[in-house]
């Protein structure tokens, strides 16, 4: 059975370009407002390969899509012998051209989303450790891929500085460091 002669959408942009508007659509539909927070180095140990201090310098305002929207996924929270870890995961998905107009455009070196960086929830008040980026996350049914899926992390703090001139991000964490 061929396929059908009136569709192509591998060789015209515009069924492509329509698809992908209707993507962005259902996003700014059903997602929430998040900020994707970038990270940089501020001091890499080249010897023991590791990041000793870790700044979180740049916030983008995006809308996303959560596509875990049972809630929480991963293994939860458990006991172990380190203490209470909680491991809760969630999937963020973001348009191609959402994440170009909010943080390719303003800084030209984030090229796609990356691991490490961090998602800002405001609604629950929450960051998410971004740990794998998947860029290829359907297969090309229209000729071109429209969203990044972002799996993440419940994010640990750790000493890491907040410097994105944002308030809610950046005293988030105040508390702790006041602590130690």
């Amino acid at each position: 059975m061929a396929t059908n002669v009136f569709f192509s959408n591998y060789n015209f942009f515009n069924e492509q370009q329509l698809i992908d508007d209707l993507v962005i659509e259902s996003i700014q539909i059903y997602g929430v407002d998040t900020y994707y927070v970038t990270r940089t180095s501020a001091a890499f140990d080249h010897i023991m390969n590791e990041d000793r201090l870790t700044v979180f310098d740049a916030a983008y305002q995006m809308d996303m899509y959560v596509k875990s929207v049972d809630g929480l996924q991963g293994e939860g929270d458990f006991l172990s012998k380190f203490g209470l870890q909680i491991r809760d995961q969630a999937t963020f998905t973001v348009a191609y051209r959402t994440f170009e107009r909010f943080a390719t455009r303003v800084d030209p070196s984030l090229i796609r989303p990356k691991e490490g960086d961090l998602i800002y929830m405001p609604m629950n008040n929450k960051f998410f450790k971004v740990m794998f980026v998947e860029h290829e996350s359907v297969f090309y049914q229209t000729g071109a891929l429209q969203v990044y899926d972002l799996k993440c992390e419940l994010f640990e703090y750790s000493n890491e500085r907040f410097e994105t001139g944002i308030d809610d991000i950046d005293s988030h964490y105040s508390s702790f460091e006041a602590i130690s």
